[in-house]
C-alpha cells in the first residue's frame, strides 16, 4: 500500500512539474510588436482590400485621389459571386437627359409663328382674290349709295331676296326691313315713316322716312374715301354682335371702314359701312346694307 501511495504522489508530482514547464515556455516566447503609425505620417492609401467571400483573395478596390478635381469616368465595385472589380461608367453631368420616348420640340415656337405667317398670308391672298371678284361691282354700288342714286342702286339688288336694311352690327332676321328691287326705286321719294329698329342705349324707335334714315343710318361719312376696305373681313368692333357671316352665308362682305374721327374720343365714334352680296348665276347681288358703330 505504501509503494502505491508512493507512485501516485510521484507521478502527480511529475504531472504537476510537466504543467508548469509547458506555461512557462509559453510565456518565454517573443511578444509579437505591432507598430503604430504616428497620425502626422498617415496618409491615405491608394487602394483598400477586401476579402472575397467565394476565393478568400483580397481584392483592391480602387479610390479616386483626393487632390484631383475632376470627376472619375467610372465607379468600381466588387462583384458578389466572382470577386471581381467591375466598372460602372458614370454620366457626365453635362450629358443630355436620357430618352424617355417624350420628344421636346425646340422648334414648336418656331413652327407656330410659321403657321401664324402661313395663315395671315393665305388670308391676305383670300382678300385679294375676292377683292378681284366683287371690287367693281362694289365700288358701283358704294357710288350709287352716297349719290341717293336709288334707280342704279336698284340694279343691283338681288332678284330673289331683295335688300336688308339693318341700322346696327347685329342683323334682325326679324324684324330689319327688307324691300324689293322695284320697292327701292319708289323709295327716292317716299314720304311715308317706316320703323327700322331702335336706337341704340336709349331704346326709342327709330322711325324715319327713307331720305332720313339713308343720311343717318347709311351714307353718315364719306365711305367712298373709306380709312380702310375689308373683303370678308371684319375691320369695325363694337359692343353688338356681328352676325352678318351667319345671316349671309356663302356671301362676300365688303366692309368700308373708318378707325375714328375725333381723337377725344379715342376711336369710339368709329364708322362702318358693309354691303353683302350673294352669288345668282354668275353675277353678285346686292343683299344687305348694315351700318355699323360703337354701341353701348
Amino acid at each position: 500500500m505504501k509503494r502505491k501511495l508512493i507512485t501516485m504522489l510521484f507521478l502527480s508530482a511529475l504531472l504537476i512539474i510537466s504543467t508548469a514547464c509547458s506555461a512557462l515556455q509559453l510565456n518565454t516566447e517573443e511578444p509579437k510588436v505591432i507598430e503604430k503609425q504616428e497620425p502626422e505620417s498617415i496618409t491615405a492609401p491608394d487602394t483598400d482590400e477586401v476579402a472575397d467571400e467565394n476565393t478568400g483573395e483580397a481584392n483592391d478596390i480602387e479610390e479616386p485621389d483626393p487632390t484631383e478635381t475632376t470627376d472619375p469616368d467610372t465607379d468600381k465595385i466588387t462583384d458578389e459571386d466572382t470577386g471581381k472589380v467591375k466598372d460602372i461608367e458614370k454620366q457626365d453631368s453635362n450629358t443630355t437627359a436620357p430618352d424617355t420616348g417624350k420628344k421636346v420640340d425646340n422648334n414648336k415656337g418656331t413652327q407656330n409663328s410659321d403657321l401664324i405667317d402661313k395663315a395671315d398670308a393665305l388670308q391676305a391672298d383670300t382678300q385679294e382674290y375676292i377683292k378681284s371678284i366683287i371690287e367693281e361691282r362694289s365700288k358701283g354700288v358704294l357710288a350709287a349709295i352716297k349719290n341717293y342714286d336709288l334707280e342704279k342702286l336698284a340694279n343691283a339688288i338681288h332678284p330673289d331676296k331683295g335688300v336688308r336694311f339693318s341700322p346696327y352690327g347685329y342683323v334682325d332676321v326679324k324684324n330689319d326691313l327688307v324691300f324689293t328691287a322695284e320697292e327701292v326705286k319708289r323709295l327716292v321719294d317716299d314720304p311715308e315713316q317706316y320703323h327700322w329698329g331702335y336706337y341704340d342705349g336709349i331704346g326709342d324707335p327709330i322711325t324715319l322716312n327713307f331720305s332720313d334714315y339713308h343720311k343717318k343710318f347709311i351714307y353718315d361719312v364719306d365711305f367712298v374715301n373709306a380709312e380702310e376696305v375689308g373683303y370678308n373681313k371684319t375691320l369695325g368692333f363694337g359692343n353688338s354682335l356681328n352676325n352678318s357671316f351667319e345671316v349671309y352665308k356663302n356671301s362676300i362682305i365688303v366692309e368700308y371702314y373708318f378707325s375714328g374721327f375725333d381723337p377725344q374720343y379715342e376711336g369710339m365714334d368709329w364708322r362702318s359701312l358693309r354691303l353683302a352680296f350673294e352669288k345668282k348665276g354668275d353675277i353678285w347681288y346686292l343683299v344687305g346694307i348694315i351700318h355699323d358703330q360703337w354701341t353701348i
